[in-house]
Order: structure tokens, then C-alpha cells, then sequence
């Protein structure tokens, strides 16, 4: 079986972990993929009838077990992963957590655990402060504007508010910075 390739910039979302106050106010944020991503690059690379899911309860978790046809044997090798649940719909949200996690055991979106420590200086007007924390204000959106692997580790990463300024940076020359900015 082929290794997956890597996750491409578009396919790559960008939420915020944290909001913390230190000499600024500024946001950790983290890198993740969808399950949308995680069908595609299946279909994509072994064909939609080339892979399957399935969906069962081990006492009171939701496990996802991803199947991919080997051409070669002819037989179905499987691995699988465990799922927590989301904030907003808990069983579908579970249910997606552990296919995502078993598509990681196959290889899909690995390389997003090589992530440098991402953290954006946040402006006043991105953040407020609720009994003693600090948070995101909801119309504030990052993502990744490129990225670039080396041996499937992210080598450049750069990540933009909606407005398309570059808020984060590694790897990157400043030039190569001026040129994405437009």
C-alpha cells in the first residue's frame, strides 16, 4: 500500500486553543483536519471503493475502524481508533472524532503533529475578557494561507486572518513573507 501524501494548505483548518495574557493578549492556535478531508484523500488516492468504515460501540466509547482494500492480497487491512465527543453534537461528533483519529493511524494528516508552537498576538479588538478569561471574539478567523513538508514534516508554515495579513510565520524568508501578502 502507498504512503498518503501530505495535507495541503486549503485542506488544513485553524482553530483557537487558548486565548492567554502575558505582556500581550495572544491566541495558541491549532491545526486540525476534517473528515470531509479525510474521505476525499481516500477516494482520491484508493478509490472510493477502496476503503471502508465502520462504526461500533466497545462499553460506553465509539470506535471507528477504516478498512482499505490491499490490490496486491486481495484482502482488507483495517485499523481503527476511539472518538471523544464534541461540545456541540455529541455522538455525531464522536462518531467523526474516531474516524479522523483511525485515518491518522493510516498516515492521513500526520504531519500536522510536526507543528511548531503557533501563536498569534491578538488586537484589541479580537478579544474580550469574561469573568477573568480571555477570549476570541466569534468573527475572528485564521488560516493556512502555505505550507511546505520536508520528509513529511512541516518545514514553512503561514497562517492569515480573513483579512489575508500573515499573522503567523515559520520558516519563511521576509521576502517570501512580502510576496504572500500581496
Amino acid at each position: 500500500m502507498e504512503e498518503f501524501r501530505t495535507l495541503r494548505a486549503d485542506e488544513i483548518d485553524v482553530r483557537v486553543q487558548s486565548v492567554k495574557k502575558g505582556k500581550n493578549v495572544g491566541a495558541i492556535l491549532l491545526l486540525y483536519k476534517d473528515a470531509r478531508c479525510d474521505m476525499n484523500i481516500l477516494d482520491e488516492s484508493v478509490g472510493p471503493m477502496g476503503w471502508e468504515r465502520k462504526h461500533e460501540l466497545i462499553g460506553d466509547r465509539l470506535y471507528c475502524t477504516v478498512s482499505i482494500l490491499d490490490e496486491n492480497t486481495g484482502k482488507w487491512v483495517s485499523k481503527q481508533d476511539v472518538g471523544t465527543e464534541s461540545n456541540t453534537e455529541a455522538e455525531k461528533g464522536q462518531a467523526s472524532d474516531a474516524f479522523k483519529r483511525a485515518c491518522f493511524n493510516w498516515g492521513i494528516g500526520r504531519e500536522l503533529y510536526t507543528a511548531p508552537f503557533t501563536y498569534v498576538t491578538l488586537s484589541e479588538n479580537e478579544f474580550y475578557e469574561d469573568k477573568g478569561k480571555f477570549k476570541v471574539k466569534s468573527g475572528v478567523k485564521f488560516r493556512v494561507s502555505a505550507i511546505e513538508y520536508a520528509s513529511r514534516r512541516i518545514s514553512k508554515l503561514s497562517i492569515v486572518d480573513k483579512a489575508g495579513n500573515i499573522r503567523y510565520s515559520y520558516g519563511y524568508s521576509a521576502k517570501k513573507q512580502e510576496q504572500q501578502n500581496g
